[in-house]
């Protein structure tokens, strides 16, 4: 029997960081927390988060200044993070980067994670702040899980290119349930299935409502396509090469006729595939560290990558009851699964 879960509260968050910092009472105040997922999770400006990255986030729409030739890559959690993050790179390096393994930063040769190549908003540099990303050169390629209402309206309105990636919900789940309970660690109860889906399925998981989240990044690309391209997880999946050369020239560097010629789109496939990635020890290897306590194994980020994974472990009547949350809060938007 799935356990119950806790009632949402308004207990005091408590403000003290891993160093033992206290920051400035109003970063928090009273805010509903709740637990059930790994870690208890503050409900901030309608999104549940968790406190320890939340002081990282207010200030990002606070303090982050987005140019005009900023790429933003968002993204919710365990919709093909990685995967985006991977491409987007090669894509805009490919002129300063050879697809050989002995030269490329993400193969054999620069030994580096698709995580670590792409600054995320949200994940602090060693310093705890924004410093490192002020002061990279233009264009910057940027990351983050926040939805569009968390970050700067700048980022709407100056120019900017923001690439969001969503996937089918149930695949979302699956992925984010397998994800969360390799990370609980230490004395973290294991988070059984049932109490999970009911959680996502009221909206109750890290950077949910998952629909308010897809749904904000969808509006925005229907009232500035030339700014915001949304994507779907299963899009790249079933046209790879296709999906490659729309991010070039959503970009700005559309791939030239000789290129085409040359197959450099299905070299980018290649390179950047769940296969050629996966198997590379450096991405199995060691961990990759998120800021504050948080600290996530590197092949973590490769489980299976795979469409329709939902199908092993869910029967027709749970998948439904999803499908019908997923209905019902998208009606009438244009977005659908």
């Amino acid at each position: 029997m799935a356990q119950q879960v806790p009632s949402e509260s308004s207990k005091k968050i408590d403000t003290k960081t891993s160093s033992d910092e206290t920051l400035p009472e109003n970063y928090y105040g009273d805010l509903p927390t709740r637990g059930g997922w790994a870690k208890p999770l503050v409900l901030y400006q309608n999104y549940w988060l968790n406190p320890e990255r939340l002081k990282h986030i207010i200030p990002v729409r606070e303090h982050f200044k987005p140019r005009s030739d900023d790429i933003i890559l968002a993204t919710y959690p365990k919709c093909g993070t990685t995967w985006l993050k991977a491409l987007a790179f090669t894509i805009t390096t490919r002129g300063r980067h050879g697809f050989a393994a002995g030269g490329h930063p993400l193969l054999a040769g620069g030994r580096q994670h698709p995580q670590e190549v792409v600054a995320h908003l949200e994940v602090p540099n060693p310093a705890g702040d924004l410093t490192g990303i002020g002061e990279m050169p233009s264009p910057r390629l940027l990351a983050t899980h926040l939805p569009l209402s968390l970050l700067p309206p700048a980022v709407a309105t100056c120019g900017c290119r923001v690439v969001y990636l969503c996937r089918q919900p149930k695949d979302a789940f699956i992925s984010w349930w397998h994800f969360a309970n390799s990370m609980r660690g230490g004395s973290s109860p294991f988070i059984e299935f049932d109490d999970a889906l009911s959680m996502f399925c009221e909206g109750f998981s890290p950077f949910g409502p998952f629909w308010e989240h897809y749904l904000e990044y969808w509006k925005q690309s229907m009232e500035r396509p030339q700014q915001t391209l949304f994507l779907k997880y299963e899009e790249i999946v079933s046209d790879p090469v296709e999906v490659v050369k729309k991010l070039a020239g959503f970009f700005a560097v559309p791939f030239t006729e000789e290129e085409e010629r040359g197959g450099v789109p299905e070299e980018v496939v290649r390179l950047c595939s769940f296969e050629t990635l996966s198997g590379l020890e450096h991405n199995l290897a060691g961990d990759v560290a998120r800021g504050d306590s948080i600290v996530v194994g590197k092949s973590m980020f490769f489980r299976k990558g795979k469409v329709g994974d939902w199908e092993n472990h869910m029967s027709k009547e749970i998948a439904k009851k999803l499908d019908d949350v997923i209905e019902d809060k998208l009606k009438g938007s244009g977005l659908v699964f």
